[in-house]
């Protein structure tokens, strides 16, 4: 049961440049940090300016994510950083950001804290177990649609800047029929199985007033 519970999907399939979230990848160490309000405008440009002009903003400082724009939709959008080189900027609709992010944002303070994959991987399971995080009751939408996207693959391979996507999470998903090179399933029939899908264009990062908005 706690091997199953192990899976944080994040992005992409082994066989192409991943967000490395997946069971198995990541990184530990103490990520670099940026400054505030570049790292605003960067979490910003994982989803259109309709969704993220309203979203929630978390920003990685050396305790963890802290809310730098609280938002008024329920939406949320934070930069991951699941190696130590890798940006990943995400936004999530109001499900996502009350399940999958606190997943993954917790599995990224834990690494940046010191740990190992295997403990964070174990500490989200117990999470999981004892109900300090749930699982997504209905399909969760989320955005990677940042052009200063920095991405790994799960071995830890430099993909660099990869492909625009959209990503539908839903609990023990294991199967969308036919599917091709942009409709990608990770994590099929685990408990944050998502399906990727690319998307036409890039988001560029856009200049946060120094107010933080």
């Amino acid at each position: 049961m706690r091997l199953v519970l192990l899976s944080i999907a994040g992005a992409v399939a082994a066989v192409v440049p991943a967000h490395a979230q997946s069971y198995g990848g990541g990184q530990s160490g103490p990520r670099p940090l940026l400054p505030r309000n570049e790292e605003i405008a960067l979490a910003r440009s994982a989803a259109p300016v309709a969704l993220s002009d309203s979203a929630t903003i978390f920003v990685l400082t050396a305790g963890g994510y802290e809310v730098a724009v609280q938002g008024t939709t329920g939406a949320a959008c934070y930069v991951s950083r699941d190696w130590l080189e890798s940006l990943e900027p995400h936004c999530f609709d109001a499900e996502g950001a009350v399940t999958v992010l606190p997943i993954h944002m917790r599995r990224v303070e834990l690494l940046h804290q010191g740990k190992t994959r295997e403990d964070a991987d174990r500490a989200i399971a117990d999470g999981l177990l004892a109900g300090r995080f749930r699982l997504p009751t209905r399909p969760v939408v989320s955005y990677m649609l940042s052009a200063a996207q920095r991405l790994k693959s799960a071995a830890g391979q430099s993909a660099s800047q990869w492909k625009p996507h959209v990503m539908i999470y839903y609990p023990y998903w294991t199967s969308v029929g036919a599917a091709g090179p942009d409709v990608i399933m990770v994590d099929a029939g685990k408990p944050i199985a998502s399906l990727v899908v690319v998307v036409p264009e890039f988001v560029q990062p856009g200049v946060v007033p120094t107010s933080g908005r």
